[in-house]
């Protein structure tokens, strides 16, 4: 099996920018971390979240088995958590943790083995009726055991590259045993029982969330900080001001070109900026259970409306999106080249001959003049730039769609639940950089699909692609898949690859910017310099 961990680039554009090669700084311990939240809750369970909303505030009470390393977050540098070892037979199939025995739940219990397994038991092999957002990441793993308290074994049907950064997951928090057994497989939706490094405090819906630092927490020396305070401001401008007012530190999500270049200007060197591609793509997603979308042709026509190379000109500008590209993270060696991504429905760069074969597919099936809601989630970056651009985009080939901007509680009932809409912004964004397994967004089985379909074809060349031994084999696999997902069977339509700004006050020590805006949530490593 071959693999690779993959660097990626961080730009620092800042007033104040780290300087290379400086002398590592002794952090302080004490203070209070304020940051803004652009997003609401849907619910406290990592498990079944997929957004920011809840893995910023939340991720600091939680522990994971193991995780990329928040000092060098921009590679895949995986470190124990709650283990302390962790070791692969040679044929790559036997997985083998051990785990520590100073871990303690916030209300006192033991951490044990058997904490782990409950907890990837939800996560891999979730009972009916459980939703679990990532289980299609772990379509490799047979079965697994804690044979005592300090070790958890899991067992492969196959070797892959795939498993250990799935393994790594920031959403994989370790829940006890006891909560799941007393309280049941819902309980962490609605309540925190953790071993992270902060405990909970109170959470105001709507106003904030808050944590207390940890003394029991098994990482000796952190965490730094005394506590945190994270703030709930959906408006961007609320979220500008309080940074610039130094009312809050940072927003670990991202913020536009125009908003950086504001706060340096108003803050010169008390502001620091750093700034990376983001694995995390916005798309629309057709409800295939919904006449005329069960139509192949209809959703085909969706995707040759969009003019992606020219949105990528103008929206980069304006918002947290940049890049063209396909279902792979965009300059990963998996991902489709330029020249590949041409040959697929929506990417030629000749538009008008890309909308003139939409509206001659809508005509053929009978959909013109279509009209239809788009669901939307009410984030302004960038839900709802990219969804009122999508609107227009489909404007040009003659379909009349009524966009629905709903807050994130609303829009995820919609999206996940009572499943009543037509078309709907969807997103796939990751943490550790997966491709295989990232991809797996796109099984009509993974719990995070929301196109409500099935098609033996898309799952058995997934399969085909997960047991690829090989590199070659894997992108020539990634490509045919890639092909039928978004040209031959539309099932979902890519829009642009988000890119990451993170301007923050620069007394703010320890946080190191990431592929992902999911990463080094613990907030374990930081400290503050005032």
């Amino acid at each position: 099996m071959r693999t690779k961990m993959w660097k990626f680039a961080l730009g620092a554009v800042a007033a104040a920018a780290m300087t290379t090669g400086a002398v590592a700084e002794t952090p302080k311990s004490g203070g209070t971390l304020n940051f803004v939240v652009g997003s609401k809750i849907p619910s406290y369970d990592g498990h079944i979240e997929t957004t920011f909303g809840m893995i910023h505030p939340i991720s600091p009470f939680y522990s994971l088995l193991i995780r990329v390393n928040p000092d060098n977050p921009s590679e895949n540098d995986f470190q124990c958590d709650v283990c302390s070892s962790w070791d692969a037979s040679a044929d790559g199939l036997t997985y083998t943790y051990k785990i520590r025995d100073d871990v303690k739940f916030h209300d006192g219990t033991p951490m044990t083995a058997q904490d782990v397994l409950a907890t990837y038991n939800k996560i891999v092999f979730p009972p009916e009726g459980v939703a679990s957002s990532r289980k299609a990441f772990y379509k490799m793993v047979k079965s697994m055991s804690a044979p005592d308290d300090t070790t958890f074994v899991m067992n492969l049907e196959y070797p892959s590259g795939a498993y250990l950064p799935a393994m790594a997951s920031p959403f994989n928090y370790i829940y006890s045993k006891k909560d799941l057994d007393e309280h049941g497989m819902n309980w962490h939706q609605k309540n925190v029982n953790g071993s992270g490094p902060f405990k909970f405090v109170q959470h105001q819906p709507g106003a904030f969330v808050e944590g207390v630092k940890y003394d029991g927490y098994h990482h000796e020396g952190r965490p730094y900080l005394d506590g945190f305070k994270a703030i709930s401001a959906p408006k961007m401008s609320a979220r500008v001001q309080a940074i610039e007012g130094d009312r809050a530190s940072i927003e670990f999500r991202a913020f536009p070109p125009k908003q950086r270049d504001d706060l340096v200007a108003a803050l010169g060197d008390k502001i620091t900026v750093q700034e990376s591609d983001w694995n995390c793509v916005l798309m629309a997603t057709p409800n295939h259970e919904r006449p005329p979308f069960d139509d192949p042709r209809v959703r085909k026509a969706l995707t040759l409306a969009i003019d992606r190379w020219g949105g990528s000109e103008y929206l980069s500008k304006i918002a947290i999106v940049k890049t063209v590209g396909g279902i792979v993270f965009p300059n990963h060696p998996l991902a489709a080249t330029e020249e590949e991504l041409v040959q697929i429905a929506g990417y030629s760069k000749d538009l008008e001959a890309s909308r003139e074969e939409a509206r001659r597919l809508l005509k053929e099936a009978g959909a013109e003049g279509l009209k239809f809601t788009f669901n939307n989630r009410g984030v302004d970056q960038p839900y709802r730039v990219v969804g009122t651009w999508l609107v227009d985009q489909w404007k040009q080939v003659g379909l009349e769609v009524d966009q629905q901007v709903n807050p994130s509680p609303v829009f995820y009932d919609i999206l996940r639940k009572t499943g009543e809409f037509d078309v709907s912004i969807d997103f796939n964004c990751q943490s550790v950089i997966n491709p295989i397994a990232d991809v797996s967004k796109f099984l009509p089985s993974a719990g995070n699909n929301y196109a409500n379909f099935e098609d033996a074809e898309i799952e058995a060349l997934y399969d085909k692609l997960a047991r690829a031994g090989t590199f070659e084999e894997q992108r020539a696999l990634m490509r045919e898949y890639e092909t039928m997902v978004l040209n031959d069977k539309a099932t979902q339509a890519i829009t642009l690859w988000w890119y990451k700004i993170n301007p923050y006050r620069s007394y703010v020590k320890g946080w190191k910017i990431a592929p992902s805006h999911y990463l080094g949530q613990q907030l374990d490593q930081i400290w503050l310099d005032k």
